[in-house]
């Protein structure tokens, strides 16, 4: 069933004493609020029953009580290491029902957001992964360069962390003078950064052999289990939302889809170390080939009108009133629309029976489906293995539960 050759070991062949260990819900090396009850003998794992559940918000029935743009800052909660991705998703979605069509501008502009999202995702994993391994430095290194793309969310909409990014049909504001600045200094700095991030991990051999061989996955398995995003190319299969179902003109750009063959933790490792340059590269054509234009579509009945319009102009006041109350007019029907996020394909599933709120909305969660493979993938398995098993398959609590 997997690479592992004890993974279908049983219980009933082991001499010696069968421990339950309780691993979470509040334990460090979790990363997050969820519990998995591991049967080991000595260091050995033998069997593990995940437990879930233990910060559901019931995301998907407060966005039934909620006009359509206050659910942007529910999804901020989803993945909290990429929020932008999560409400670029649900605009998208929005747009889809509605028949929205945005500028190239805003097309271009979301792609440096999202892939600025990607990379600091990305770096969160894979500094981790060299913490859970005893390696502090890069972590404690590299860190500074998620903080540079949380001072550019910060100038683009106010907040680091949930940052509630963009509106339906665009952005609220245009890039500013400063956050160009930012942006050409990410630009420029960023590649040297990661370089030495990649030396100080990527070949050593201590690493090397603490990650190789440690929860792996092969393609059939993972592609059973719903894989998708790095976890699923890192078993070699090059599935990827955003060449497979292109969105916001990704097809403007060439980028490559890193895939590894083992599906182990190095692979995943090394998936986003390769992910994060090419989404450099996206980051920087995109900002080079900016369009000129709005930063948002013509769609005054989504789009809040500037404050300063909306003390002056009757118009202006009813569409601010309007969109405020959630009493703009949606469309009645089905949508499906999905996004390549941090870890995989995340999707919304949306009906409309034309009032002021979704009839219905589900979240495709990656984190919720390719953690159900975490006890198989880790059977048989050292205990310490489990730890960065985990920690490679990037799992958000708040995106597991949701």
């Amino acid at each position: 069933m997997t690479n592992n050759p004890l993974a279908n070991i049983s219980l009933d062949t082991i001499d010696g004493e069968i421990a339950t260990l309780n691993l979470g819900p509040t334990h460090p090396a979790t990363h997050g609020i969820f519990q998995n009850v591991l049967k080991i003998d000595g260091e050995r794992i033998l069997d593990a029953v995940p437990t879930i559940g233990y910060i559901h918000r019931a995301f998907e029935k407060l966005a039934e009580r909620r006009p359509f743009n206050q659910i942007t800052p529910i999804t901020d909660r989803l993945n909290y290491c990429s929020s932008p991705i999560n409400n670029i998703g649900w605009h998208l979605t929005v747009e889809k029902l509605a028949g929205i069509q945005v500028p190239k501008k805003v097309d271009y502009m979301r792609i440096i957001v999202m892939e600025l999202a990607r990379i600091s995702d990305h770096i969160i994993c894979n500094s981790v992964i060299g913490v859970d391994t005893g390696a502090l430095t890069g972590f404690t290194y590299f860190w500074q360069w998620r903080e540079k793309i949380y001072d550019m969310y910060e100038e683009l909409c106010g907040a680091r962390l949930t940052t509630n990014v963009g509106r339906i049909g665009g952005f609220e504001r245009d890039f500013s003078p400063r956050f160009h600045k930012l942006m050409k200094e990410f630009i420029t700095e960023f590649p040297k950064g990661l370089h030495e991030f990649t030396s100080l991990l990527e070949r050593n051999r201590i690493f090397m052999d603490r990650v190789k061989g440690a929860g792996p996955i092969s393609a059939e398995r993972a592609l059973n289990y719903g894989f998708t995003g790095p976890n699923l190319r890192a078993a070699g299969v090059d599935y990827d939302v955003r060449v497979m179902e292109p969105y916001c003109s990704y097809n403007d750009f060439d980028f490559v889809i890193p895939v590894g063959d083992r599906g182990d933790t190095f692979d995943r490792f090394m998936v986003r170390q390769m992910e994060m340059t090419e989404s450099h590269k996206l980051i920087s054509n995109a900002y080079k080939n900016l369009p000129e234009g709005s930063h948002h579509a013509d769609v005054p009945e989504f789009y809040l009108p500037e404050k300063e319009k909306v003390y002056s102009s009757m118009e202006a006041l009813i569409y601010h009133f309007k969109i405020v109350m959630g009493e703009t007019p949606i469309p009645a029907g089905e949508v499906y629309n999905c996004v390549e996020g941090g870890n995989g394909e995340l999707g919304y599933y949306l009906i409309s029976d034309g009032g002021r709120t979704p009839y219905r909305l589900h979240f495709r969660r990656p984190c919720f489906i390719y953690y159900q493979a975490y006890p198989e993938m880790i059977r048989g398995s050292v205990l310490s293995d489990a730890i960065l098993t985990m920690s490679s398959m990037n799992v958000i609590a708040g995106e597991l539960d949701a």
